[in-house]
């Protein structure tokens, strides 16, 4: 989760979506889009900290504080993780019901 953030912050999108699990909704086909869509969130967003609350298995629990423009676009998630191809990806957030 830190070095997703970190790629993020850094604005490495191949990064983003190296780690992104292909069942994950946030996959995309064309991969040129996917990668302005990154390139655009990064640039417009000011990563200000992650704070990592809880691990276990396969998911993480992290606050992410962010701020576009003057705006606190700030949220807390527990974020599922799987296994592809023996790399950990991101898959989605996890609902407390999911």
């Amino acid at each position: 989760m830190r070095s997703r953030y970190s790629a993020y912050a850094l604005n490495k999108p191949e990064y983003i979506m190296q780690t992104t699990h292909p069942t994950s909704p946030h996959w995309r086909e064309n991969q040129a889009a996917w990668r302005a869509q990154i390139v655009g969130f990064s640039a417009e967003t000011r990563f200000v900290g992650l704070n990592i609350l809880a691990v276990d298995d396969e998911t993480v629990t992290f606050h992410a504080v962010l701020f576009v423009g003057e705006q606190d676009i700030s949220y807390t998630e527990r974020s599922l993780f799987a296994q592809h191809d023996g790399r950990w990806g991101y898959v989605k957030a996890k609902t407390p019901d999911a």
